[in-house]
């Protein structure tokens, strides 16, 4: 199929730095100024072009529309592809492709609404572990990654299978090296930390999920948080598959900050929903809960005579199921878990909820007895 971009706005949606990062990587070089905006390109076999330095230029949309037709004739590409591609250039693009529903490409509107949803919290997870990795992420909580998400961009989709596609801002590197090689990830504006992120924790999930499978994943996907893994990014990942069976990740790096490759896939199926959604619930169990409300009774109680703290075992439901809870007390609240512990009376408890190993514990934690007199308390009424 032959296609021509005629659209003047989609013309002039790529830059000139797109244009001069495709020339750079398809062999084309700089050999002198032409004009004051412009530049002559050659290249072995290939014909002489101009590449403007700037869209300020009246005839930017037809000057761009004519090196599509050159750049697509010596790639041997259609026009089309070749749009998408120096449209994407001068940013990271993530592809999300799943199988579509009819021969047509589409997909049910619900599954499409979800789909696009799901690409959004995993490029978010990525976007949050970008500075720390760890397990779990209140993402609304951490600035810079929304941010980072207010500037990404939901590109068209493409034909074949169904496709989404999240294009993705991306600073481009100001000296640029003679060959590509991955920069030291410190050293790498957040833009280009989060899609690396992404990559590196797809790739790390991928493999926790291969070794679960095998029966030798214990502690796989704990030793794949460093790498990005979380309870967010399992969650997302298992959302997309168990709505489309399939799952086609693939980033394209930004030709404006070259690396060693151009792209990097990673496949899922309908069969890791499952460890997925396991992982996820298991991360998620050994979080802190803050601020949770308690309510329950006191087992046990222990304070060495020369402590002020003391260390307090509670009976107290905890995810709708009766728990032993831990806490440490200083010494007004601990004095209000013995005066209740000889009543026999209930208490609520209120701090930050842990799970340690196979103990729940709380910290930050304040106690005080029930009013039984008066209907008991309510989690509104502490």
């Amino acid at each position: 199929m032959r296609a021509t971009i005629l659209d003047k706005h989609a013309l002039d949606a790529i830059s000139p730095a797109s244009l001069t990062a495709y020339a750079r990587g398809e062999g084309w070089q700089r050999t002198e100024q032409f004009g004051r905006h412009s530049d002559v390109y050659a290249a072995e076999g290939k014909p002489e072009i101009i590449l403007p330095r700037t869209n300020r230029i009246g005839d930017y949309s037809t000057v761009v529309s004519k090196l599509i037709k050159i750049f697509s004739v010596a790639s041997e590409k259609d026009e089309l592809v070749t749009y998408r591609t120096l449209v994407g250039a001068d940013r990271d693009v993530v592809r999300l492709r799943t199988p579509a529903d009819t021969d047509d490409g589409s997909v049910n509107i619900d599954t499409g609404v979800e789909i696009v949803f799901q690409a959004r919290q995993m490029l978010l997870a990525a976007a949050c572990a970008a500075r720390q990795p760890q397990t779990l992420y209140r993402a609304g909580a951490n600035r810079e990654a929304s941010d980072y998400m207010q500037r990404v961009k939901l590109g068209q989709t493409e034909q074949g299978s169904f496709v989404v596609t999240l294009i993705a801002p991306v600073p481009p590197i100001l000296n640029v090296p003679s060959e590509a090689g991955w920069v030291q990830y410190d050293d790498e504006p957040f833009e280009r930390r989060v899609t690396r992120r992404l990559a590196d924790s797809l790739v790390a999930c991928r493999s926790a999920i291969e070794l679960t499978t095998m029966g030798e994943g214990a502690g796989a996907f704990e030793q794949a948080v460093q790498s990005g893994v979380s309870a967010n990014l399992c969650e997302a990942i298992s959302g997309l598959v168990e709505r489309t069976n399939q799952l086609d990740v693939s980033l394209t790096w930004a030709k404006t900050r070259p690396t060693p490759e151009n792209q990097r896939t990673i496949s899922f199926s309908q069969n890791d929903a499952e460890i997925l959604k396991e992982a996820a619930r298991t991360f998620r169990s050994r979080h802190p809960k803050p601020d949770v409300v308690l309510f329950g009774t006191v087992h046990k109680l222990r304070r060495d005579q020369d402590d002020i703290e003391g260390l307090v075992t509670l009976k107290a439901m905890v995810d709708d199921r009766p728990q032993s809870v831990r806490a440490v007390f200083d010494q007004a609240n601990y004095s209000v878990a013995v005066r209740a512990h000889d009543a026999k009376a209930p208490v609520v408890v209120r701090g930050d909820l842990e799970r340690v190993g196979q103990r729940w514990q709380i910290t930050n934690a304040t106690i005080r007895e029930m009013n039984v007199d008066h209907g008991g308390d309510t989690e509104d009424d502490i």
